[in-house]
């Protein structure tokens, strides 16, 4: 809790800064940022919970007409003055209900469950990668890759076609560092126009933050270029999709030890998990189609969750629930040197602060019933027939947006873990999104059935 002297200091050096304004920016269910402007001298005021929304005009906060406003009490350690708005100050913000915090509140959710990690003296620690185009759009809104020489067919790592977007890429990389992220990798991925951040990790709650912060000044700076900047799961059907991969492992509290580390050579599977990795890892596995549908949460998430689709190539993208050592066709992997377990179904569009609240229950769960993930897959899984893949009891993942939703409506671990308001709401607002896409008819079927029949 912040006192009324710290937050008066704050506000004196944040006004030393050049701030007029400030936004305590909360997040709807598709982890879209929400929030309201104060100016300076009110932010005592906003982080008493002064700032009221209706939550019934907002996707997945519940509530109807009749009801008592939410409120939003920004998070005070983590402010951010925007680069390119010196005038305001952006924090993330925590959805609260007559005075309590709400549990229809993604960050929220993530809370809970990271205060039941710390009652069991673990920490979680995430980073995620963050893939992004950088695009043109055309009057007639269609989306096209801006620079005219980036058209390999394997452009992943293009040295050239990197430093042709320089402009925008040294933006987003000097924002990322002068905020003290610490960028250690940047790069063109693998699909033209297409280019992937890795920034440190942090604990759970600090880096879904930065996710959704990461976003917001992403675009922005493409608009400076009069480029879009998207995460769009799969913005073309023949090029790589938009990964958003979680690398996450336990800590302990007390010592901030990395609870999954080991060498390699005292690891019986030989990759460098310690045996509550494993568990951890099962957990994920356990629940891992339901999992999928808060890791791609969209319609186009399932057009890059595919083996090849209309590429020429195998897509990267998994489509089985399994795991393996530094093999990327595996839902889960367990990277080079181990230490972490990588999920790699999550998609630029996740919300970050829902994926992680479940794939942290799911990892607890795994602990706690000490459960067993078996044999790492170490071949590769995209040319498994299908004897051999029910032969090592490996499922696929949910193939369309409707499937993930079922198989997430299914698995009592989602309502436990988030309780049934917040369960509820996401699966009306994704089957809404289901059937609309579903009732839609789309330029293909026009091109494919109008002159057939």
């Amino acid at each position: 809790m912040h006192t009324p002297e710290d937050i008066q200091a704050l506000q004196q050096a944040l006004k030393a800064k050049g701030v007029k304004y400030c936004i305590g920016a909360y997040v709807d269910i598709h982890g879209i940022q929400k929030g309201k402007v104060v100016p300076i001298d009110h932010l005592p005021q906003m982080a008493a919970g002064s700032e009221r929304y209706t939550g019934y005009a907002l996707d997945g906060l519940g509530q109807a007409p009749n009801e008592d406003e939410l409120t939003s009490i920004p998070d005070l350690h983590h402010v951010v003055q925007l680069p390119w708005e010196p005038t305001v100050a952006w924090m993330p913000a925590d959805n609260a209900f007559q005075g309590k915090p709400y549990p229809l509140s993604t960050r929220v959710a993530l809370k809970n469950v990271l205060a039941q990690a710390a009652e069991m003296g673990f920490g979680m620690n995430l980073g995620i990668e963050c893939e992004i185009y950088l695009l043109k759009q055309g009057a007639d809104g269609r989306l096209s890759v801006p620079n005219p020489n980036d058209k390999l067919v394997k452009p992943c790592y293009d040295v050239q076609g990197f430093l042709d977007s320089m402009g925008w890429l040294d933006k987003v990389a000097t924002c990322i560092n002068d905020l003290g992220w610490d960028l250690y990798s940047f790069d063109h991925e693998d699909a033209n126009g297409q280019f992937e951040f890795d920034f440190n990790y942090a604990d759970a709650l600090t880096t879904c933050d930065r996710m959704t912060f990461f976003r917001m000044m992403a675009k922005h700076y493409a608009k400076e270029e009069g480029l879009l900047a998207t995460m769009m799961p799969k913005p073309f059907a023949d090029k790589t999709g938009t990964g958003a991969h979680f690398n996450m492992s336990l800590y302990d509290l007390k010592t901030g030890k990395n609870l999954f580390a080991c060498d390699p050579k005292e690891d019986p599977r030989g990759i460098g998990l310690t045996p509550l990795g494993y568990q951890f890892v099962a957990g994920i596995l356990k629940h891992g189609r339901a999992l999928c549908a808060a890791f791609a949460p969209t319609v186009n998430s399932y057009k890059r969750l595919v083996r090849r689709g209309a590429m020429s190539y195998f897509s990267w993208a998994p489509v089985f629930n399994s795991y393996g050592s530094n093999n990327r066709t595996n839902s889960v992997r367990i990277p080079a040197g181990g230490g972490r377990c990588e999920s790699r179904n999550a998609d630029g569009a996740v919300n970050p602060y829902l994926a992680a609240t479940l794939a942290l229950a799911a990892g607890l769960e795994g602990i706690r019933e000490a459960l067993n993930p078996g044999a790492p897959n170490e071949d590769n899984l995209y040319e498994l027939d299908d004897a051999q893949r029910r032969e090592r009891g490996i499922d696929f993942l949910p193939q369309t947006l409707q499937e993930a939703v079922q198989a997430f409506a299914a698995d009592p671990l989602v309502e436990r873990t988030l309780g049934k308001a917040l369960r509820d709401e996401f699966i009306k607002y994704k089957t809404q999104e289901w059937e609309a896409y579903h009732l839609s008819v789309s330029q293909w079927e026009v091109e494919r059935y109008s002159h057939m029949f």
